[in-house]
């Protein structure tokens, strides 16, 4: 009953600071029961005078970190919020003042073991703080006695259980929300808080944040234009993280990037195929590559920091996407329609052709422009609006891609305000598909598919011993008839024989096909 009560307390205070910030600007009434029509007329005339835009990241701002981060994740999230809110929650500045310095150090030497003199040669005061940490640079003497430096990572004390506190109270309001709001159960608001609460979860563990840069460090390893700063595992825990430190100029100083004598054009074109890359070479990308994480080295390189937040595409969304930004560059909008049906995003009663009517709706507008004037983002923000209209179920990843897209559209155009998106991606996309999509990549699939009936067939013998057991334990449950029990095992052996022999009958007729 307690718990109740301060979750409503904490509820009724939310509601409060949403309508002095003006925040239930972003609320359709025309969407809303009666009752809750009242409601919302009552809390605009709380707003307070002479509010101007960014009042979503004021209000989540002034409740405190853990709303700052439900913040950026609605962020990547217009199927929940739209993209009107989701676009002023872009403004969304996760920076607070830092914590002290001595409680850094000794969250420190509780993680490391040991006392900072041992570990770092030199180590400042904050240089940047945000919700969940803030970093620090160091120096120290790798096991060769070479000094390097690092960034390190610290997490914020305290956050864990403050987070803990306002997700529980966050479920409560879902509750309420599906109860007052029946329609809203479409939006799946506790779906929602899991998902966050697991997103965060991990963003507060840095082991995940420095396994997420050292995978990301393996996939790019032969990309000569990017590179990522290389983990120090020896320096990491769960509370801590150090990582290279990186010297270059962030992307959002174009003078100082002309002035060292970098070419804008050609980084504008590495961000946009960079990204491409990995979202559909690898399935596994930056999902928040706003300039304050991006520079370029004294070599002309990209270098992303802050591997906090992540997202991942299968194979399945990776061929989706590739399909269609090809789909569009070619204006062949009935095979884009068509890996709709294939992936299983579009229901099968609806028609193909229709939707490839709705598609060219969206294609041919854009092949009447300059190709600079073309943004890619928007061109998957309106399909994804058209899909809505032939329920096309979410795809959480393919929401926060599109939203990172966004991003790295407009940091890429920053650079170079004249560059052809639909060109810098052909070279990618199409290399992707004629690789696994070609000879090579059937003969790929096949190979898979040959090694996943090989581990069903490994398993035969061992399902025909435990069918015999079965069998044995049935026999001795009921009436003693050895003879029945004999034959039924012999029945079984054969049967599993030929299912043997048909699946790799079935094998072979794979990969010839695949072969051809």
């Amino acid at each position: 009953m307690l718990s109740v009560v301060a979750h409503l307390a904490r509820g009724i205070q939310v509601g409060w600071v949403m309508a002095r910030e003006g925040a239930l600007a972003f609320v359709d009434a025309a969407e809303l029961p009666p009752h809750l029509r009242l409601v919302l007329r009552f809390g605009r005339k709380l707003e307070r005078p002479g509010l101007g835009p960014g009042r979503l990241p004021a209000a989540l701002t002034r409740l405190g970190p853990s709303y700052v981060k439900v913040g950026q994740f609605l962020a990547t999230r217009p199927d929940i919020v739209g993209m009107a809110a989701a676009r002023d929650l872009e403004r969304l500045q996760d920076r607070v003042p830092p914590f002290p310095q001595a409680v850094a150090v000794a969250t420190l030497e509780a993680s490391l073991g040991k006392p900072l003199a041992e570990v770092f040669t030199a180590f400042s005061e904050p240089i940047a703080a945000a919700s969940i940490a803030q970093v620090h640079k160091a120096h120290y003497r790798d096991r060769d006695g070479a000094e390097r430096v690092v960034a390190v990572k610290i997490m914020r004390p305290g956050v864990r259980e403050r987070f803990a506190r306002d997700i529980q109270a966050m479920r409560f309001m879902a509750r309420v929300v599906e109860v007052l709001r029946p329609e809203a159960e479409r939006l799946r608001p506790r779906e929602v808080v899991e998902t966050l609460a697991r997103s965060v979860a991990m963003e507060m563990d840095l082991r995940l944040e420095a396994a997420a840069l050292s995978e990301f460090a393996e996939n790019i390893k032969d990309d000569p234009e990017f590179r990522v700063p290389q983990p120090v595992w020896e320096l990491t825990a769960r509370d801590v993280l150090a990582s290279e430190w990186i010297d270059g100029i962030r992307l959002n100083d174009r003078a100082a990037i002309v002035a060292a004598g970098h070419d804008a054009a050609a980084l504008g074109q590495t961000v946009i195929q960079s990204f491409l890359r990995h979202a559909i070479r690898d399935g596994f990308f930056h999902a928040d590559m706003h300039p304050g994480n991006l520079f370029v080295d004294p070599a002309g390189r990209l270098v992303a920091v802050d591997f906090g937040i992540m997202g991942r595409l299968g194979a399945k969304e990776r061929r989706f996407l590739a399909e269609i930004l090809l789909g569009f560059i070619l204006r062949d909008y009935r095979r884009v329609a068509e890996v709709h049906f294939e992936a299983g995003y579009v229901p099968s009663h609806h028609s193909v052709d229709d939707f490839a009517q709705a598609i060219r709706a969206i294609g041919e507008p854009i092949h009447q422009r300059r190709a600079d004037e073309i943004s890619m983002a928007k061109v998957l923000t309106l399909l994804f609006d058209v899909t809505a209209l032939f329920d096309m179920s979410t795809r959480t990843e393919l929401v926060m891609l599109q939203k990172t897209m966004v991003v790295v559209e407009g940091v890429a155009r920053s650079l170079d305000p004249r560059l052809d998106m639909w060109t810098s991606a052909e070279p990618v996309v199409r290399s992707w598909l004629a690789r696994n999509l070609g000879p090579i990549g059937r003969a790929d699939q096949a190979r898979r598919a040959v090694l996943t009936l090989a581990d069903v067939v490994a398993d035969v013998p061992d399902l025909a011993q435990r069918a015999k057991r079965v069998l044995v334990r049935l026999d001795e449950e009921g009436p003693r008839d050895v003879a029945r029990v004999e034959r039924r095992i012999r029945v079984e052996t054969k049967r599993m024989v030929w299912s043997t022999l048909a699946l790799w009958v079935i094998a072979g007729s794979m990969l010839v096909m695949a072969l051809r």
